[in-house]
């Protein structure tokens, strides 16, 4: 059994459940359009090297106002078209700051069923100057040629209309072939700014 250690806790967890977690990449946006993590280029790692994944979102401000923040992959190794078919699912809860509404619901416009668009990883982000999202995604082994590519997210951001709204993502990308990128944007306009850094978890 692998041990978590901590002053607090002492946690036996099941033998193959995980590793030491690696920080393979930082990239900080400054009015981008994008950000792309490619395996191989500028340090970065998304290869069999790790089975699983896990970007950080740090503070992400979008230019524009009540935009969705979304991501997709690619399965190439050369001109990266971000287009991979995926099917998930997209929840999400609320409450908003002068506490007159709080809700739980499925949302079916951010879910997608065999679809190469963009999935979102949030709903309407607002664009105050202290309004922004942070959160995580994992993506389980990209570069398995047998089995298609699980990802679960979730994230927290300051709606438009002054609601904390926390949402949870999740499905596959449906095939067989490698991941060999990922890229993350705003429905439209551009990250203002924000801190984007992919780690890898190695096996036990």
């Amino acid at each position: 059994m692998a041990t978590y250690q901590d002053s607090r806790y002492n946690i036996a967890l099941p033998s193959g459940s995980g590793g030491a977690i690696t920080l393979i990449k930082t990239l900080t946006a400054s009015s981008s359009g994008t950000l792309s993590f490619v395996d191989g280029s500028s340090d970065v790692v998304f290869d069999s090297t790790y089975r699983t994944y896990v970007f950080k979102f740090i503070n992400i401000h979008p230019s524009a106002d009540q935009v969705e923040f979304e991501f997709n992959a690619s399965d190439d190794d050369s001109s990266h078209a971000y287009n991979v078919t995926k099917t998930s699912l997209f929840f999400e809860a609320y409450q908003g700051e002068d506490n007159s509404a709080q809700n739980q619901q499925y949302k079916t416009d951010l879910d997608r069923a065999q679809s190469t668009d963009f999935q979102p990883i949030s709903g309407d982000c607002g664009n105050d100057n202290d309004q922004g999202l942070s959160g995580e995604l994992y993506i389980f082994s990209p570069s398995s040629t047998t089995y298609v590519k699980h990802f679960i997210g979730r994230t927290n951001f300051a709606h438009r209309a002054d609601y904390t709204v926390d949402n949870y993502p999740a499905g596959y990308f449906n095939t067989t072939a490698d991941l060999t990128a990922i890229q993350f944007k705003y429905a439209s306009g551009n990250i203002d700014s924000g801190t984007f850094k992919l780690y890898g978890i190695k096996d036990s």
